[in-house]
Protein backbone atom coordinates (compact mmCIF):
# COMPACT_ATOMS: atom_id res chain seq x y z
CA UNK A 1 0.00 0.00 0.00
CA UNK A 2 1.47 3.31 -1.10
CA UNK A 3 1.59 5.99 1.56
CA UNK A 4 0.37 9.42 0.49
CA UNK A 5 2.48 12.45 1.34
CA UNK A 6 1.36 15.01 3.90
CA UNK A 7 2.16 18.53 2.79
CA UNK A 8 3.15 20.96 5.53
CA UNK A 9 3.71 24.68 5.10
CA UNK A 10 5.64 26.48 7.81
CA UNK A 11 5.51 30.24 8.36
CA UNK A 12 8.06 32.46 10.08
CA UNK A 13 5.91 35.58 10.55
CA UNK A 14 7.13 39.14 10.39
CA UNK A 15 5.63 42.46 9.36
CA UNK A 16 8.36 43.28 6.84
CA UNK A 17 9.15 39.71 5.83
CA UNK A 18 7.22 36.50 6.38
CA UNK A 19 9.19 33.42 5.43
CA UNK A 20 7.43 30.31 4.18
CA UNK A 21 8.57 26.77 3.52
CA UNK A 22 6.71 23.78 2.11
CA UNK A 23 7.68 20.14 2.62
CA UNK A 24 6.12 16.77 1.97
CA UNK A 25 6.31 14.05 4.61
CA UNK A 26 6.11 10.40 3.60
CA UNK A 27 6.55 8.10 6.58
CA UNK A 28 9.80 9.43 8.08
CA UNK A 29 11.08 11.02 4.84
CA UNK A 30 11.12 14.80 4.38
CA UNK A 31 10.96 16.20 0.85
CA UNK A 32 11.59 19.84 -0.05
CA UNK A 33 8.76 21.40 -2.07
CA UNK A 34 9.42 25.14 -2.01
CA UNK A 35 10.28 28.19 0.06
CA UNK A 36 10.22 31.93 -0.21
CA UNK A 37 9.43 35.29 1.26
CA UNK A 38 6.28 37.37 1.50
CA UNK A 39 7.02 41.07 1.96
CA UNK A 40 5.01 44.14 2.79
CA UNK A 41 5.66 47.72 1.71
CA UNK A 42 6.81 49.74 4.73
CA UNK A 43 5.77 52.97 2.94
CA UNK A 44 2.05 52.26 3.38
CA UNK A 45 -0.20 52.13 6.44
CA UNK A 46 -0.35 49.12 8.76
CA UNK A 47 -3.74 47.92 7.50
CA UNK A 48 -2.47 47.83 3.91
CA UNK A 49 0.69 46.00 4.99
CA UNK A 50 -1.38 43.38 6.80
CA UNK A 51 -3.53 42.99 3.69
CA UNK A 52 -0.38 42.48 1.59
CA UNK A 53 0.77 39.75 3.98
CA UNK A 54 -2.69 38.13 3.95
CA UNK A 55 -2.75 38.04 0.15
CA UNK A 56 0.76 36.56 0.11
CA UNK A 57 -0.03 33.87 2.69
CA UNK A 58 -3.25 32.96 0.88
CA UNK A 59 -1.28 32.75 -2.37
CA UNK A 60 1.17 30.26 -0.83
CA UNK A 61 -1.70 28.19 0.57
CA UNK A 62 -3.53 28.17 -2.76
CA UNK A 63 -0.42 27.23 -4.75
CA UNK A 64 0.94 24.51 -2.44
CA UNK A 65 -2.35 23.15 -1.00
CA UNK A 66 -1.00 21.92 2.36
CA UNK A 67 -2.90 19.59 4.66
CA UNK A 68 -1.28 21.16 7.75
CA UNK A 69 0.32 24.48 8.68
CA UNK A 70 2.86 25.36 11.37
CA UNK A 71 3.65 28.85 12.65
CA UNK A 72 6.39 30.13 14.92
CA UNK A 73 5.16 31.70 18.15
CA UNK A 74 6.02 35.30 18.93
CA UNK A 75 8.75 36.03 21.41
CA UNK A 76 8.21 39.13 23.51
CA UNK A 77 10.97 41.70 23.39
CA UNK A 78 11.47 45.00 25.18
CA UNK A 79 9.88 47.09 22.41
CA UNK A 80 6.15 46.73 23.06
CA UNK A 81 5.15 48.46 19.82
CA UNK A 82 7.35 46.13 17.73
CA UNK A 83 6.00 43.09 19.60
CA UNK A 84 2.42 44.19 18.97
CA UNK A 85 3.08 44.68 15.24
CA UNK A 86 4.76 41.27 15.04
CA UNK A 87 1.73 39.76 16.78
CA UNK A 88 -0.57 41.34 14.21
CA UNK A 89 1.55 39.97 11.36
CA UNK A 90 1.61 36.55 13.04
CA UNK A 91 -2.17 36.62 13.26
CA UNK A 92 -2.27 36.65 9.44
CA UNK A 93 -0.29 33.38 9.39
CA UNK A 94 -2.91 31.89 11.74
CA UNK A 95 -6.01 33.42 10.16
CA UNK A 96 -5.39 32.56 6.50
CA UNK A 97 -5.02 28.78 7.04
CA UNK A 98 -8.01 28.83 9.40
CA UNK A 99 -10.04 30.45 6.62
CA UNK A 100 -9.20 27.42 4.47
CA UNK A 101 -10.13 24.97 7.25
CA UNK A 102 -6.54 23.85 7.80
CA UNK A 103 -5.17 22.70 11.16
CA UNK A 104 -2.50 25.09 12.49
CA UNK A 105 0.17 24.16 15.04
CA UNK A 106 2.33 26.70 16.85
CA UNK A 107 5.89 26.22 18.07
CA UNK A 108 8.17 28.33 20.25
CA UNK A 109 11.46 29.37 18.60
CA UNK A 110 13.49 27.30 21.10
CA UNK A 111 11.35 24.20 20.42
CA UNK A 112 11.99 24.57 16.68
CA UNK A 113 15.74 24.90 17.23
CA UNK A 114 15.84 21.96 19.66
CA UNK A 115 13.91 19.74 17.26
CA UNK A 116 15.92 20.65 14.16
CA UNK A 117 19.40 21.31 15.58
CA UNK A 118 19.27 19.52 18.93
CA UNK A 119 20.01 22.71 20.87
CA UNK A 120 17.33 25.18 21.95
CA UNK A 121 19.61 28.20 21.61
CA UNK A 122 21.11 27.42 18.20
CA UNK A 123 22.04 30.35 15.99
CA UNK A 124 20.65 31.10 12.52
CA UNK A 125 23.65 29.52 10.76
CA UNK A 126 23.23 26.25 12.65
CA UNK A 127 19.53 26.15 11.73
CA UNK A 128 20.33 26.75 8.05
CA UNK A 129 23.01 24.03 8.07
CA UNK A 130 20.62 21.47 9.57
CA UNK A 131 17.82 22.42 7.19
CA UNK A 132 20.23 21.75 4.29
CA UNK A 133 21.21 18.40 5.84
CA UNK A 134 17.61 17.32 6.40
CA UNK A 135 16.43 18.69 3.03
CA UNK A 136 19.43 18.36 0.67
CA UNK A 137 17.49 19.75 -2.31
CA UNK A 138 16.25 22.76 -0.35
CA UNK A 139 16.90 26.22 -1.68
CA UNK A 140 16.21 29.33 0.32
CA UNK A 141 17.23 32.89 -0.34
CA UNK A 142 16.74 34.29 3.15
CA UNK A 143 17.04 33.42 6.83
CA UNK A 144 13.27 33.79 7.08
CA UNK A 145 12.64 31.10 4.45
CA UNK A 146 15.16 28.77 6.14
CA UNK A 147 13.45 29.37 9.48
CA UNK A 148 10.07 28.61 7.91
CA UNK A 149 11.41 25.29 6.60
CA UNK A 150 12.73 24.55 10.11
CA UNK A 151 9.25 25.25 11.50
CA UNK A 152 7.73 22.82 8.98
CA UNK A 153 10.39 20.20 9.87
CA UNK A 154 9.65 20.70 13.57
CA UNK A 155 5.97 20.08 12.92
CA UNK A 156 6.75 16.97 10.85
CA UNK A 157 8.71 15.55 13.78
CA UNK A 158 6.18 16.58 16.40
CA UNK A 159 3.21 15.20 14.44
CA UNK A 160 5.16 11.94 14.04
CA UNK A 161 5.76 11.76 17.78
CA UNK A 162 2.06 12.40 18.43
CA UNK A 163 1.11 9.57 16.04
CA UNK A 164 3.05 7.08 18.19
CA UNK A 165 1.39 8.04 21.46
CA UNK A 166 -0.95 5.36 22.74
CA UNK A 167 -4.32 6.65 23.87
Amino acid sequence: MKEHPIRIVGFDPGLRRTGWGAIDVISNRLIFVGSGLITSDNNVDLATRLLQLHCGVMGVLEKYEPQEVSVEQTFVNKDAVATLKLGQARAISLLAPAQRGLPVSEYAPNAVKKTVVGVGHADKKQVQTMVKMLLPKATFDSEDAADALAIAICHAHQRGAKAYKIA
